[in-house]
């Protein structure tokens, strides 16, 4: 490292001089890029080194705020207290696309900046203030009430059963692509009535368009917008097809048959991408953690196979450890004394619930999956607030019901390799993953 960029990752502290409402002071910094604590960087994430780096802004400065990344200049907010804070706080910090959104990506500071012309927007509800994302959120909420889960249970069960029974038994596999693509885009298949022939297209766009790495070049740009375009005219099809049907389930029906029925062609893209996006990666990511973090820590998955009546709370805990989406974004409106950091109207705000889920003020040895702690449901994995993910009972269900079946055929999957991890600040993710099944 020369001199130069020696001065350059020199940190340079803030005091916390001002209080918020409550009188609660968190220490703060701002730093210079290059620095260890720009967090967007995708290979911490790929080569798995992100916990130190994490851990050290809880001690040192838990609110931070990073000056010249690749995505721009935004602050980090690590703990779980200061982002449920930032969460209850809907109409200081935005989610809306008309403010950035809910990724760190910046449209400017990219390397190979978005010129204003080509900058594409496809609206999601996520990324909406309210009223409109409580009405739009109003119209999916349905697919997923306690009673729709009762509904789905049985046939949840059913494919996982199925499937679990088509696996080999000592002979190595991916089990990201045998088991935890396969039932996530079975339950997706199923959520919009899509032609099940074609279904792991939706793992396909997925990727696509959860991967905020592909945003930094003109080139995996386009390659992106493609994809995305595809999406939109396969679907769009199936729109043509419902429209004139009566009432149905599937999340199509039911947005033709809502106020979204008048959305424009990118607004229907982008709450496509949520839906698929969410519902995929999501449970996806954390059936994949479950058999990794087990491994990892075999007194625990010991434990679990002896007392499978922990199931309930092991998903949960899982869906800490793992966190399938490390960060969201909120943009301020106004300026705002946040536990003493000095936010500025139209600063970026990165939530990361990967480093809030190691919070060691809210969860003990956090970096160990522990398959009866006590508050595993304590994490953020699902947000907080008005945006708390409408899927979470049905993610928690597909992920219940994999851990049930597994035990019931007494099955254990071991890691045969190091798995290959998403590169990417937003997925939280494998994209590949050896197991071996063994019987205990």
């Amino acid at each position: 490292m020369t001199k130069k960029e020696e001065s350059k990752m020199a940190t340079a502290p803030v005091l916390d001089t001002s209080a918020t409402e409550s009188g609660e002071k968190l220490p703060w910094k701002v730093v210079q890029c290059p620095h260890e604590w720009d967090v967007t960087r995708p290979e911490i994430y790929v080569e798995d080194r992100w916990h130190p780096i994490f851990k050290e802004m809880r001690e040192q400065a838990p609110i931070n705020k990073v000056e010249g990344s690749g995505f721009g200049s935004f602050w980090n907010v690590t703990t779980l207290k200061a982002i449920q804070h930032v969460e209850a706080l809907p109409d200081i910090y935005s989610s809306s696309f008309e403010h950035g959104g809910i990724t760190l990506v910046d449209d400017e500071a990219l390397d190979e900046p978005i010129p204003e012309d080509e900058r594409i927007v496809m609206p999601m509800f996520i990324a909406m203030d309210r009223p409109k994302h409580t009405e739009e959120r109003r119209v999916i909420a349905p697919a997923f009430t306690p009673g729709e889960m009762e509904r789905m249970a049985t046939d949840i069960r059913r494919r996982t059963g199925e499937l679990l029974d088509s696996l080999p038994v000592g002979t190595a596999f991916d089990w990201v692509d045998k088991v935890s693509i396969e039932l996530t885009t079975q339950m997706l298949a199923l959520l919009f009535d899509f032609p099940w022939e074609d279904r792991r297209l939706l793992t396909e766009w997925s990727d696509w368009a959860g991967d905020v790495e592909l945003f930094r070049t003109e080139e995996t740009r386009k390659a992106r917008l493609a994809k995305m375009f595809e999406m939109g005219a396969y679907f769009q099809r199936l729109w043509d097809e419902r429209k004139n049907r009566g009432e149905a389930p599937d999340l199509i029906s039911r947005m033709i048959h809502s106020p979204m029925k008048d959305m424009n062609q990118f607004e229907y893209m982008g709450n496509l991408i949520l839906l698929i996006v969410g519902g995929n990666d999501t449970t996806r990511n954390s059936m994949s953690g479950y058999a990794y973090g087990l491994h990892s820590f075999q007194d625990e998955r010991e434990k679990l196979e002896k007392n499978p009546e922990l199931i309930p709370n092991a998903v949960s805990e899982v869906i800490r450890w793992q966190t399938p989406l490390a960060h969201m974004r909120r943009t301020a409106l106004k300026d705002h004394d946040l536990f003493g950091a000095p936010i500025k109207a139209g600063d970026k705000i990165g939530m990361w619930y990967l480093s809030a889920n190691r919070d060691e003020t809210v969860f003990d040895n956090p970096d160990k999956l522990i398959v009866d702690r006590e508050n595993a449901r304590r994490h953020l994995s699902f947000g907080y607030g008005i945006h708390r993910c409408v899927g979470a009972r049905l993610a928690e269900l597909q992920i219940r019901v994999l851990l049930e079946e597994m035990a019931k055929r007494r099955l254990r999957p071991n890691v045969v390799a190091e798995p290959i991890r998403v590169a990417g600040c937003f997925v939280h993710g494998y994209r590949s993953m050896d197991v071996e099944l063994t019987k205990y």
